[in-house]
């Protein structure tokens, strides 16, 4: 049976599930998700995910929403991408959580912020706020990443493709893989795994809509 990704090429979010899914070998499809013309608020996508969010994963009978639970469900359901013990499989548990809250939480903001809006409704105090904030993520990732090739063990696991999510997308948010040697070189080893794309080739998105 093939899983329903309901996504949208914008959405770092959904962008880790889709490399999970391919890296994990599960067959899926994605469904564009209309986030910008209020698809995703809609009483009919609401009764899917009350929270109104992508991504959404539909594998049989199973619905699940908030990237890291799906990312933890494709891991634990094909045995692959979540440490090869208990005591890794904990790091990356981690990871999850430490990227959601200090990592793609301000970086998937801050891009939002810096090019979906209108230039006239930017905060520009918000915007450095969070960017002083990311800067001191990165330096803790890049710091890590100086030890080891990949986020936990000595393989690709969920770590690194929630913690990547929004580091491949070409949107200006302050990032610049070159300030960061460590974050760079991982960011390429990631993209050499097979079946690696891009966020939009991977997902349909909305050109239109971007900055």
């Amino acid at each position: 049976m093939t899983a329903k990704l309901y996504c949208f090429g914008e959405s770092g979010n959904a962008y880790k599930a889709a490399l999970a899914l391919t890296f994990a070998e599960m067959d899926w499809d994605p469904v564009f998700v209309d986030f910008f013309n209020g698809e995703s608020r809609s009483p009919a996508f609401r009764e899917m995910n009350a929270m109104g969010e992508v991504p959404v994963l539909v594998d049989g009978d199973t619905t699940l929403t908030q990237s890291g639970v799906i990312l933890d469900y494709i891991s634990s359901k094909t045995g692959k991408l979540g440490g090869r013990s208990a005591a890794e499989r904990r790091e990356v548990l981690r990871w999850l959580f430490w990227d959601n809250h200090k990592l793609s939480g301000l970086a998937g903001t801050t891009r939002y912020l810096m090019n979906f809006l209108p230039p006239e409704k930017r905060p520009e105090a918000v915007i450095a706020f969070n960017q002083a904030r990311l800067k001191a993520s990165y330096t803790i990732l890049n710091d890590h990443l100086a030890k080891s090739d990949w986020i936990v063990g000595d393989q690709v696991s969920i770590a690194d493709l929630s913690c990547c999510g929004y580091l491949f997308y070409p949107e200006p948010f302050g990032f610049d893989r070159a300030d960061w040697p460590h974050i760079n070189r991982w960011l390429d080893q990631i993209a050499a795994l097979p079946g690696w794309k891009a966020p939009y080739d991977m997902m349909p998105g909305n050109p239109s809509d971007r900055a």
